[in-house]
């Protein structure tokens, strides 16, 4: 019970359900403790059921079917259980051990009775609740054999029927849908052990259809359905390895399965899964027909991803290059999948070449996946052949003019020692742009952008004076100038400030009280501080109704 105080009440409810639980205190009744466990009602607008799990595999938790704690939230309700909990703290232990004594004592008892008794106990039991008896009834028919009631039991457990409203089941109901059908699942499976595998198999392919048909209609958030799903999985595979199936007809369900034929997509298999029971010949069959379906439909996913699959599982990567090779992408990104592949392989000579069908097949290299320019570089650099490198770099910047393919030009070229004659023709192009401005990367923002990167303040002051500039550089190029050029920064700060005054909130107001420091640095530069003094009084004039504005104008001793 570690772990189990007001605070982690509080922690899993949150400030609001723990405040409102304190109100129902008054309303928890009929407080059951069990070993581990403690259960109540709570009268709230209707009587809800609770439950406190103390220590749990994940510590303290709770269920309520209140509308609220069948979402999944620790609600007032169970609080409210909480908290009587541990007002009667010191007892919880002693009350623990009763449980314990009651359970040994009822199965004690259970234990001595004779065949007869215990008959009609079940019996009694069954006469009262209809979902046992439901459950013993298809036990009773997967252990006889009987197929047909075992299957008209199966599509009831699956049918969702009983637990939608207007033909859809609420999330809060999920769950006992899930419970009911992990039934279906464990009756499937429950006919292995007698030796009825071979009957399984169509029984548990039937409930993969009827699960996909029914989350159609589930709200499944949590997950519970690909569970069963999971399970369900599970069981076939085992009724398979039991039965030993007609290998040529498992190989084709496999198959039609992972191509999505059959319609059942929320029961993940993996072929690979069979491959003991299917053997060498099996495995045979299940790559020609998983050949055939690709070649019949080359650009189809299901199909490329069980081809590359198969082919990577039987270490054939030639395979698997075919298998990408039909179905190039444009921009190269399908060569350089290759290249990795080939890489992987230790073919590095024709991963080269597969990359570099990559750049010479793309129609337009402004469009070309920027992986394959890095993979080649990377790989001419690593080849000492670097004017390979910057050739390509200058190519794939003069296909698309924007500041990280300069950058990226300009790394190659140093490396190579060919910067200086790289950067003229590169800003020469960046300059033709600018004045053209035909495209959305054609226009001074690049050029300014590469002056700055390459910290040539004066051009890039000059080329923003000349062509503009958006406000976010000239304040980058405020910033840079403010140690030299005071007086040029000044200017910029004061028409950034004016247009911020015009506008309101928070953010607004850390960004101009950001340009108001600056321009009181400015000021101090110059020596001009009864100026600043000047302006910012007729500032906080101007401004004193924005009352965010004028404290943190304060806290910043403005």
């Amino acid at each position: 019970m570690e772990g189990f105080s007001e605070s982690a009440l509080r922690a899993l409810a949150g400030p609001r359900s723990f405040e409102r639980g304190r109100g129902y205190l008054d309303a928890v009744s009929g407080v059951e403790v069990g070993d581990g466990w403690v259960t109540a009602s709570v009268h709230g607008t209707e009587r809800y059921e609770v439950e406190l799990t103390l220590d749990g595999p994940g510590g303290l938790s709770g269920h309520c079917d209140c509308p609220y704690g069948m979402e999944g939230n620790f609600c007032k309700h169970l609080v409210a259980l909480g908290l009587t909990v541990l007002a009667e703290w010191e007892s919880l232990p002693r009350q623990r051990k009763a449980a314990r004594d009651r359970a040994q004592d009822l199965d004690g008892w259970l234990s001595g009775l004779s065949k007869d008794a215990l008959l009609i106990l079940v019996r009694e039991q069954i006469a009262e609740d209809r979902q046992l008896r439901r459950r013993l009834e298809l036990q009773a028919a997967s252990a006889r054999g009987d197929l047909a009631t075992v299957r008209a039991r199966i599509r009831e457990l699956l049918d969702v029927s009983p637990f939608a409203q207007y033909g859809y089941v609420a999330y809060a109901d999920a769950r006992a849908y899930a419970d009911q059908a992990e039934q279906a699942v464990s009756a499937i499976g429950a006919l292995t052990g007698p030796g009825r595998a071979e009957d399984a198999i169509p029984l548990a392919r039937e409930a993969m259809k009827l699960l996909a048909d029914a989350v159609e209609n589930v709200d499944d958030s949590d997950g519970w359905l690909g569970q069963v799903g999971a399970d369900l999985a599970h069981v076939h595979l085992e009724a398979c390895r039991a039965a030993r199936p007609d290998l040529e007809e498992l190989a084709r369900w496999l198959v039609g399965h992972a191509l999505g034929d059959a319609d059942d997509g929320l029961t993940d298999i993996d072929p690979l899964d069979y491959e003991e029971i299917l053997g060498e010949d099996g495995m045979a069959v299940l790559w020609k027909l998983a050949v055939e379906a690709w070649r019949g439909n080359r650009g189809g996913w299901a199909e490329k991803y069980l081809m590359e699959r198969l082919a990577k599982a039987g270490g054939d990567v030639d395979a698997v290059i075919a298998v990408h090779a039909a179905d190039l992408s444009p921009n190269g990104h399908t060569h350089l999948v290759i290249a990795h592949e080939l890489d992987t392989a230790r073919r590095p000579d024709e991963a080269l070449r597969w990359a570099e069908r990559g750049i010479q097949e793309t129609r337009d290299l402004a469009a070309v996946d920027t992986a394959v320019v890095d993979y080649l570089c990377d790989r001419y650099t690593q080849a000492d052949r670097l004017l390979d490198a910057v050739a390509l770099r200058r190519d794939h910047f003069r296909a698309r003019r924007t500041l990280l393919p300069y950058q990226q030009l300009r790394a190659a070229a140093w490396a190579a020692d060919c910067w200086p004659g790289e950067r003229e023709e590169a800003l020469i192009l960046l300059r033709a742009d600018a004045g053209q401005r035909r495209q959305p990367w054609c226009s001074g923002r690049v050029l300014i952008d590469a002056l700055l990167d390459d910290k040539d303040l004066d051009a890039a002051w000059q080329a923003a004076t000349d062509i503009g500039a958006d406000d976010h550089q000239w304040l980058t190029l405020a910033d840079q100038a403010r140690p030299t050029r005071p007086a040029d920064a000044l200017r910029v700060y004061h028409r950034l400030a004016e247009a911020l005054t015009k506008e309101t909130g928070n953010a607004i107001y850390e960004q101009l009280a950001g340009l108001l420091l600056s321009i009181r640095d400015c000021h101090h530069r110059l020596d001009t501080r009864d100026e600043f003094t000047t302006y910012l009084t007729a500032l906080r004039a101007g401004q004193k109704r924005k009352r965010n504005l004028m404290r943190l104008l304060d806290q910043h001793g403005l």
